[in-house]
């Protein structure tokens, strides 16, 4: 009982006094809704149309690589289903896929379907967060009719009003970022008395989460590069809206969120392996958010140009991330904390990690994302030890616990970063206490050399310590062992890779987790020792 309530107590300790008030709040809070039947503005969407297709007949619909046949209304909130599976039924993604026009008399009955039997403030879809990603589908697809139904225009000044009293304070980071966004949809389209009210908390909220959510370096602060692409549309949206609706109280925001977007880009291409698709660092996962090559060609539409060059070396030092690049490989390492101190939810225990592509293949993963929710398989995929980094004593770096919490967590430090152009190596060198805890004299540091065909990794402890260093190898790489301490790894034809350690090496079976809902088998490096420093080293081999 003692340990539990340390671990509530060292979780707790990090939030704003803003969220615990307004879990209190709305926790005893009743919604009443006094809505608008009000007028809509006439604009039509323009916007690129990329979801992927998720609802296939008036009984079939498929959200997070699960399908249900046999759809009726009861599934709206089907308490047997998972939380985020229902999430993404009442976000209708559907109305914004790619053939969206093919499907429009089945849409009219889902979304009628929904008013019926989702009255006001009942089940999931009056929660902020779906309210808030179905407001934006509905108004896009709406706003390309010639007529709307006095029933839809009430139901969306419904969910607007629901939405207006239930910002999601008590969360913050990118679910106050969604609020703001639908907000400010339904202020642009909504011509009621109570728009602007709805347009007005939007972008107050807007221009000061633009501040706290985005660094420096153009990263979102919660350090998830799949939240980072999700964010960034979002913020593209909201730019091509200016353009779409030629709304006036718009118009002084153009500028300021353009440069914004502009730095998003360039961090976004920092964190891409060479297949063009996002590395795997805390919740991360392909085919949620819309893929990077959209993201980068949209923002060209809008006359959004980022200054990204490809170097040697591209150290984000406001994030704490680093790529390094060179002709037949490119590695991305984590030298970052896990995210604000007061929304680690998306944070995995994954200090010093790194992640590693020879040529177009990944080589070095980490596990990946495929759930949600509370379960022993999502705790196993936030652990240290799906991680291409050290676990000591059996700890994790960051003690994640839960679907989403984070008690103690580590603190990095980028210690160097420094490219070498006479002998053209790069070194980059980081630690973090993450396991003072276990022990106060425990400082993990990591240091990568980096030269045209070869990788050296030095991690030292500051003492003596039993740990286990694990590598997540990509499905595609063959491992032949060649002794206890030399493994090749297969990439193809052409390029292979020796892989060599000071000590012994195991192979065990693993899963890889690229999409939620999905688990592939691969192979894990198990390094196991005990002493101050272990060395690593990653060959390429040409034939």
């Amino acid at each position: 009982m003692y340990c539990k309530f340390k671990l509530y107590l060292n979780t707790i300790k990090y939030l704003k006094i803003k969220q615990l008030f307004y879990r209190v709040y709305y926790k005893y809070k009743k919604i009443k809704i006094n809505s608008d039947q009000g007028l809509i503005f006439e604009w039509s969407w323009q916007g690129p149309y990329l979801n992927n297709k998720s609802i296939f007949s008036i009984n079939e619909v498929c959200f997070l690589n699960k399908r249900l046949s046999d759809f009726n209304q009861k599934n709206w909130n089907d308490i047997t289903e998972d939380k985020l599976w229902l999430y993404n039924l009442h976000y209708f993604d559907d109305l914004n896929s790619l053939d969206y026009d093919k499907r429009e008399h089945l849409h009219y009955k889902y979304i009628s379907s929904w008013i019926i039997h989702n009255p006001p403030c009942y089940g999931n879809g009056w929660e902020p967060y779906p309210l808030s990603l179905r407001l934006v589908n509905w108004i896009k697809w709406f706003s390309k009719k010639d007529h709307v139904d006095m029933k839809y225009i009430i139901s969306l000044y419904q969910q607007s009003e629901a939405l207006y009293k239930q910002i999601e304070y008590h969360i913050l980071g990118n679910h106050l970022f969604s609020n703001a966004k639908a907000l400010i949809f339904s202020g642009v389209y909504l011509n009621g008395k109570s728009s602007d009210k709805y347009l007005n908390k939007g972008l107050k909220i807007l221009n000061c989460e633009l501040k706290e959510q985005f660094l420096f370096d153009g990263a979102h602060f919660e350090l998830s590069p799949m939240y980072h692409q999700i964010l960034l549309w979002d913020l593209l949206e909201l730019i091509d809206l200016v353009y779409t609706s030629k709304d006036h109280r718009l118009l002084e925001y153009l500028e300021y969120w353009k440069s914004i977007a502009s730095k998003a880009i360039s961090w976004l291409r920092s964190m891409l392996h060479p297949d063009g698709e996002i590395s795997f660092f805390n919740d991360a996962a392909i085919g949620i958010a819309i893929p990077p090559h959209e993201i980068f060609k949209y923002a060209k539409k809008l006359s959004i140009n980022d200054d990204y060059k490809i170097s040697r070396l591209v150290t984000n030092y406001s994030s704490g991330y680093s790529n390094i690049k060179f002709d037949d490989y490119t590695v991305i390492f984590d030298h970052a904390n896990v995210g604000p101190d007061y929304l680690p939810g998306h944070a995995h225990a994954d200090s010093l990690s790194f992640e590693m592509s020879v040529g177009q293949q990944r080589l070095f993963v980490n596990s990946g994302t495929s759930l949600y929710g509370i379960s022993d398989e999502r705790l196993r995929q936030r652990k240290t030890a799906a991680h291409n980094t050290v676990e000591i004593n059996g700890c994790d770096s960051s003690e994640v616990w839960s679907g989403f919490r984070v008690a103690r967590r580590a603190y990095s430090t980028l210690n160097k970063s420094l490219f070498d152009e006479i002998n053209q190596n790069v070194v980059i060198s980081a630690s973090h206490d993450g396991y003072r805890r276990v022990d106060k004299n425990i400082i993990h540091s990591r240091t990568l050399t980096c030269s045209f065909d070869q990788v050296t990794i030095e991690d030292t402890f500051g003492k003596v310590v039993g740990g286990t260093f694990t590598l997540h190898l990509h499905p595609n790489v063959e491992v032949i062992k060649r002794s206890n301490r030399i493994l090749i790894l297969k990439i193809n034809d052409f390029l292979n890779v020796e892989f060599s350690s000071s000590d012994d090496i195991k192979i065990e079976s693993s899963t890889w987790h690229p999409r939620f809902g999905e688990s592939v088998d691969n192979n894990k490096i198990i390094i196991n020792f005990n002493k101050n420093k272990i060395s690593s080293f990653i060959k390429i081999l040409k034939d």
